[in-house]
């Protein structure tokens, strides 16, 4: 079992004195800030000038500046910049100011586990990744719950970067929940796999074909869109709460019978059989090196399918179904809740 360390293994003094820089302020980057600020920590944010980010994050009573600024003046650097825009902000703004003594710290592996980041010997690198999205580790934050978080240590020269990433995790909230030891491979490779074979492309590929097939087979799109997509989240919802057995208890027992009997037939020995060739492409470097390969020359591929799956059948016949349903309409991520700017004004 992975070790857990939860808020009484950690101490806010690691960070005390020490001022954090957080490279970004999009959907982790606001999430972190505010919540190292509310707990005490000095708190920088580092920006693009006068963009939309920079605005919220000076609504929201932070000090802004530019990578390059934050990273001279911070002691630990939280890389929550978009993966393939790290590497560039790192040679350029960060790694110059990598000097002994300092943190640079992630909340995903990928550019340590596949090399494109390369710190220098002398800084401590680690790593807490939150698991949940920003806006819910703000407002569980807020609620005094947490959510649960990874941590890891790639470099370790100071001889106390565990306790440095568990001091910032505690600052997060997170450790309320409690946060769970690993390595920027294990982090790296089950995140990517996981997101290719089940919670993103496993999933998306499911929903269509069970659409397609029952559009091919005549029946109205709008029933498709339902049984096949829209009531996906009582099921997963039911399976976040309580694990399998419980949505198993929770449906029909005809449902629970045909998950029985019908669910290994679509996810057969063929289907394990490409999940570990998938996994495999992941651990040898194939799926990153396409990836980089593809943001270095223009994104071509990733863009066109981005446009082309818009305009899927199920997605024009989900806009039109969702206007039906107000109470799905999207939470907007603003950044600076309301409730965080008057908490700045205060201050």
């Amino acid at each position: 079992m992975a070790k857990r360390y939860y808020e009484k293994d950690a101490n806010l003094n690691d960070l005390k004195g020490k001022t954090v820089a957080i490279l970004g302020y999009g959907s982790q980057g606001h999430a972190h800030s505010l919540n190292l600020r509310d707990s005490g920590i000095d708190v920088i944010v580092a920006e693009l000038p006068d963009t939309e980010s920079w605005a919220k994050a000076k609504a929201a009573g932070l000090a802004v500046m530019t990578a390059s600024e934050a990273a001279a003046k911070g002691d630990v650097v939280m890389m929550l910049v978009a993966d393939h825009h790290q590497p560039g902000v790192y040679q350029k703004d960060i790694a110059p100011h990598m000097t002994p003594g300092k943190t640079l710290m992630f909340a995903h592996g990928f550019n340590i586990h596949f090399g494109e980041i390369v710190p220098p010997p002398h800084v401590d690198v680690s790593m807490i990744a939150p698991k949940a999205p920003g806006h819910r580790v703000r407002e569980l934050f807020r609620d005094g719950v947490g959510v649960p978080a990874l941590v890891a240590v790639q470099q370790n020269p100071s001889g106390r970067a565990l306790q440095q990433a568990l001091a910032y995790a505690l600052a997060l909230g997170s450790l309320k929940a409690g946060v769970i030891e690993t390595t920027f491979k294990e982090e790296t490779e089950s995140d990517l796999f996981g997101e290719q074979a089940v919670l993103c492309g496993g999933a998306t590929e499911l929903i269509r074909a069970g659409f397609e097939t029952l559009v091919e087979a005549g029946y109205a799109p709008e029933i498709a869109y339902f049984e096949c997509l829209h009531e996906l989240k009582l099921i997963v919802d039911l399976i976040q709460e309580g694990g399998l057995s419980y949505m198993r208890y929770s449906v029909s027992d005809t449902a629970e019978y045909g998950d029985y009997t019908r669910g290994p037939r679509i996810v057969n020995q063929e289907t394990r059989a490409e999940m570990r060739r998938m996994l495999k492409e992941v651990q040898d470097g194939t799926f990153a090196r396409e990836w980089i390969q593809e943001n270095k020359t223009g994104r071509k591929n990733f863009l066109a399918m981005r446009e082309a799956s818009r305009h899927q059948p199920i997605e024009e016949v989900g806009r039109e179904l969702r206007a039906m349903m107000p109470f799905l309409k999207k939470s907007k991520e603003a950044g600076v809740p309301e409730e965080d700017q008057a908490q700045a004004a205060k201050k």
